[in-house]
């Protein structure tokens, strides 16, 4: 090889590497995707599986959004467990309110819930998911069935739910098996609260931790339901009616 031929090739190998990605983990960013627009809030929400990427983590996207953006908790993990019972008939008002089952919630929920659920996953449990954001216009519904605030909150005043900083959940073993927490989701009676002491000592312990971990990151108890639990301060965010498409 000659002295010029050296030189050129190592000019070109030179303007390959400059072109090159730096690095083989670039995410495509989400401010690149369209976004729908929360016409109640004035906010934005992404779309349904808006990174098209398989098993993305919300600390892998290097990109701003909004903490008040609602987000489809499916797009930033695959670790949860999801029963929707308002997708279904399998509820207190025997109905099915939603069209579809999905998890949405804002930004600043899911990022706290990622976190709570990681927690969970190094002692063997996961995170079950019954309900999560509630448009308005869902809560008018229910509330047409049972109009009693004792079990469904007045849509003139909403509910946690509404405004996408409320979560009902249990927890689910490795092996899928739901963990006993003494009553069934949406149990109205004085059993399902925190204070109730006449459970045995290992529906106790689930319930304990299932409320340690939750409240160790950003998240507030419902005296009266084991299962519901609010982020702090999220009765602060507007009341919602932003509605995602079902597939």
């Amino acid at each position: 090889m000659n002295f010029r031929t050296a030189i050129f090739l190592l000019a070109t190998l030179t303007v390959v590497a400059c072109s090159s990605p730096k690095s083989s983990t670039y995410r495509r960013p989400l401010s690149a995707v369209p976004v729908q627009k929360d016409t109640t809030s004035s906010r934005t929400s992404l779309p349904t599986n808006p990174l098209a990427i398989p098993n993305e983590s919300a600390a892998s996207v290097a990109i701003a959004i909004e903490d008040t953006t609602f987000v489809n908790l499916k797009d930033f993990s695959n670790d949860f467990v999801y029963s929707m019972k308002y997708a279904t008939t399998d509820n207190f008002l025997k109905s099915k309110v939603y069209q579809c089952e999905a998890c949405y919630l804002r930004y600043k929920t899911v990022k706290a819930l990622l976190n709570a659920n990681e927690k969970f996953m190094k002692r063997g449990y996961r995170i079950l998911l019954f309900d999560c954001y509630r448009p308005t216009d869902i809560q008018k519904k229910m509330w047409e069935i049972v109009s009693n605030p004792k079990y469904v909150a007045d849509p003139k005043k909403g509910s946690i739910h509404n405004r996408g900083g409320a979560v009902d959940i249990g927890l689910v073993t490795e092996n899928g098996a739901e963990v006993d927490m003494g009553t069934p989701f949406d149990f109205f009676g004085i059993e399902a609260s925190h204070d109730y002491e006449n459970i045995s000592e290992e529906v106790h312990q689930n319930r304990k931790l299932l409320r340690k971990i939750m409240t160790q990151n950003n998240f507030r108890i419902f005296e009266s339901e084991w299962w519901h639990y609010n982020l702090k301060n999220s009765n602060k965010d507007k009341l919602s009616n932003f509605k995602w498409d079902c597939p």
